[in-house]
């Protein structure tokens, strides 16, 4: 198996940290790409039309993407661990799509200020986006009893929203009003799998 990545990604970040909980992290090799929102890839966009990572191929060749596809596939490789069974299966899949969501808004915000010239940023457009943030972290506050003593696809899709927020947006200062979930995030962050997959 292979993977388009790049380390800060947190979206890759969801696949490799599955991976490791998986004990399939060796078995992955790693495909440095760039995944640029105006300079695509072309190596990436021969495997992924959207030129977007992670783009994963699986030991026959077919590629796979995005990572709530490839964290689905990895985890139907005889282990069924990540993916919970009945009522809480739905608990992790709302849990991923609102932290894939967060990040959405975060990487928007990123590419904005990254990538567009200072003079042409959308101050209001900003605003929105991290309104969506604020949002989603409070939710997580208030309903952070639902996360304890589980590993799952939701709680790793959490973990890896919050970790970036470190990483990129340190002056969001999330952590001020959200006691519990800071306490919750500062436990699950040194699980192996998290451990070992931070951004660089």
């Amino acid at each position: 198996m292979k993977i388009y990545y790049a380390l800060p990604s947190p979206f890759v970040r969801k696949v490799m940290a599955t991976a490791h909980l998986l004990g399939l992290n060796d078995r992955i090799e790693r495909l440095y790409g760039k995944a640029h929102p105006v300079n695509r890839d072309q190596d990436i966009v021969k495997a992924n039309p959207l030129g977007k990572i992670p783009t994963f191929f699986k030991d026959d060749g077919e590629t796979l993407f995005d990572s709530r596809v490839i964290c689905e596939y990895l985890d139907s490789l005889g282990q069924s661990k990540v993916f919970p069974a009945g009522d809480l299966r739905w608990q992790a899949l709302k849990e991923q799509a609102l932290a894939d969501g967060l990040l959405d808004a975060a990487m928007i915000i990123r590419y904005e200020i990254a990538f567009r010239p200072v003079e042409l940023h959308w101050a209001d457009w900003l605003a929105g986006q991290k309104e969506k943030i604020i949002s989603a972290i409070d939710y997580f506050e208030s309903n952070v009893a639902h996360l304890h003593e589980r590993v799952d696809i939701g709680t790793i899709s959490i973990g890896c929203a919050l970790g970036y927020l470190d990483f990129r947006f340190p002056d969001y200062k999330w952590r001020e009003g959200r006691d519990n979930l800071a306490s919750w995030f500062s436990k699950f962050d040194e699980i192996p799998c998290m451990k070992l997959t931070r951004p660089e």
